[in-house]
């Protein structure tokens, strides 16, 4: 009688934020202010040090020793109607709607910093936060059985170098270490447990149970007002990978760019925790529920590799004043399909999860207006598919969809050495519908959740606030 709040962690870690998210999944699509001022297209523009994440080749393109710190704060408007969940029994979860269930806002720091070496060779470093979520829809939310809440961040530290062979081609390498860190809880349904164990069918379980309680000086009448348990877990790994880059430089206006960064494997260690003190007022019986339903506390371990990305992206300076670009980003989420869930050092076999995830796609277009020597504006556009593929498989914590993002940002020089950046988004997601179901039963041993089935709408958008500082030395 497990429950399927692992599989939650497994998630963080396979590219891609949920409704607090700016990219498909969990992955956190804004790692530079500059970028996020054309929402993601400049990859090919190397303007900063931030070119790291983008695409390492492009560092060949900075002078002297450059710093940049930014951080961006999400603010998230996010709703979800239920339209019908149900216990597995097939009785409605009661509770309430969540209205705002989104944090009031997320902040996702970054920090980059380049050094030239000679004609050939530059070096970087950057520190950033490429996944992450964070939702709390309460503990009495109609879909609680499914999660109510989940706090997920990763953290990436990503040495990087590039060669400048020729004026035209340039290549960049760099390596990443990622840490994650996870915490989330959902419900356990010990009221839709006790109403099937009230059935004709289970009547003598129904018996053993109650016999055990009163031989043991419980009170068994408590059982009728039982209040829902709780689950909750905790993991952290370190996981590594490289990403590389290519750069073709036409001419003085245009040049091109190809970006690769790799899959990396992770072996998530938690621990879960049950906790069914406030099940009811009488303890013992508290404490029979519990080992009646195998709901013991035990690490737990799953071992996966995040799906890696692909991009092309494109550069043109039209004129003194006015630049465009684009980028196209592959991401092969389909590698989130089955998911083992081990459980070290106990006789429980593993537990498998289908999520039947989806590659996808996202395009941005891009433009850059220098209005003076001091002040230039920035716009852009992107379309970004989200990797679930469809209602059934949408869960609670990845109300996840397509999305089109709109952003506008500046750079002002203060000085020759630095100048500051500033950007704002807006991403609008398409309503998501979820009917996300287990095909199972909390009293059926090899059970993988609560058995409950989550039927609403989810309506979502975003609002993006970014500023960084760079300093030139």
């Amino acid at each position: 009688m497990k429950q399927k709040y692992l599989p939650l962690i497994i998630a963080v870690a396979l590219s891609s934020l949920s409704a607090s998210a700016l990219a498909s999944g969990y992955r956190f699509g804004s790692q530079s202010v500059a970028a996020q001022g054309t929402a993601d297209a400049n990859a090919a523009e190397a303007n900063d040090a931030s070119t790291i994440f983008y695409n390492p080749a492009g560092l060949s393109r900075l002078d002297g020793t450059q710093l940049n710190f930014g951080a961006t704060v999400v603010v998230p408007h996010s709703t979800f109607q239920d339209t019908g969940s149900t216990h597995f029994t097939g009785a409605p979860t009661g509770g309430t709607a969540a209205h705002g269930y989104a944090p009031d806002a997320v902040t996702a720091p970054s920090l980059y910093a380049s050094k030239k070496i000679n004609d050939q060779w530059t070096a970087g470093i950057g520190l950033f936060v490429p996944y992450g979520a964070k939702l709390d829809y309460g503990s009495t939310w109609t879909g609680r059985y499914a999660l109510d809440n989940v706090k997920l961040q990763a953290i990436t530290l990503n040495p990087s170098a590039s060669f400048k062979l020729n004026a035209h081609h340039a290549f960049g390498f760099g390596v990443m270490a990622e840490y994650f860190d996870a915490d989330l809880g959902q419900a356990v349904d010990v009221p839709g447990t006790i109403a099937a164990l009230s059935s004709p069918l289970a009547a003598a379980q129904n018996a053993q149970l109650r016999g055990t309680i009163v031989a043991l000086g419980g009170n068994p009448q408590v059982l009728a007002t039982a209040h829902d348990a709780h689950a909750s877990i905790n993991g952290k790994d370190w996981g590594y990978g490289f990403n590389l880059g290519y750069m073709y430089t036409l001419d003085a206006n245009t040049r091109f760019g190809i970006a690769y960064r790799s899959s990396v494997a992770h072996a998530l260690k938690g621990d879960a925790y049950w906790d069914f003190s406030m099940v009811s007022t009488d303890q013992i019986t508290n404490q029979v529920l519990a080992a009646s339903g195998h709901r013991l506390n035990s690490a737990a371990l799953v071992k996966l590799r995040t799906p890696e990305t692909l991009s092309v992206n494109v550069f043109h300076q039209f004129n003194s004043q006015w630049d465009g670009m684009a980028d196209l980003t592959w991401t092969r989420n389909s590698r989130l399909q089955d998911l083992h869930i081990q459980f070290p050092n106990t006789k429980e076999g593993d537990l498998v999860i289908n999520q039947q995830w989806k590659n996808t796609v996202r395009l941005a277009l891009g433009t850059n207006y220098r209005y003076n020597d001091k002040l230039m504006a920035r716009a852009g556009v992107a379309y970004d598919q989200a990797p679930v593929p469809n209602a059934k498989l949408r869960d609670p914590a990845l109300p996840d969809s397509d999305r089109y993002q709109f952003s506008l940002g500046a750079a002002y020089k203060l000085s020759p050495q630095s100048t500051i950046d500033v950007a704002y988004s807006y991403l609008n997601f398409k309503n998501a519908d979820t009917s996300y179901a287990n095909s199972c039963s909390p009293v059926i041993p090899t059970c993988t959740g609560n058995g409950e089935t989550t039927r609403g709408t989810y309506k979502t958008h975003l609002q993006l606030l970014g500023v960084a500082y760079n300093y030139k030395f």
